[in-house]
């Protein structure tokens, strides 16, 4: 086995939402890309498979052509461990735009800063500063 990958599968959103992740996250980029065609599943253009890294780990992302009957839950999320006060407010503020916040921000038991968030393209993410 060569490495796990954290997998997103998006419904026409993929490619805005890689573009966004790496625009908000430092040492952040889109690796790869490659498209649906005409005449595939997928609508032409759309994202057919792509890779992208957020601070040094890969992901990969699709845009579905099949429209489920689920989405992205809360149950799985991308933990993210801040380095400034000033850093999880930003993260905090940008990824909870358009979404929905979780836990606002916060002193917990288990964190002298916590947040947990959904954004607007479904994924949830939990912000801490130790």
């Amino acid at each position: 086995m060569e490495k796990i990958t954290p997998f997103l599968m998006f419904e026409g959103k993929a490619e805005e939402a890689m573009n966004y992740y790496t625009s908000i996250i430092e040492d952040s980029v889109i690796t790869s890309i490659s498209r649906y065609g005409a005449n595939q599943a997928g609508a032409e253009g759309s994202v057919f498979q792509a890779t992208f890294t957020l601070k040094g780990r890969e992901y990969r992302c699709i845009d579905s052509h099949v429209k489920h009957a689920f989405t992205f839950t809360p149950s799985f999320s991308l933990f993210i461990t801040a380095d400034t006060e000033e850093e999880i407010d930003r993260l905090f503020k940008q990824l909870s735009e358009n979404g929905a916040v979780l836990m606002p921000l916060g002193d917990y038991s288990f964190s002298k800063k916590f947040g947990w968030v959904v954004d607007k393209f479904g994924v949830s993410w939990q912000i801490n500063l130790p």
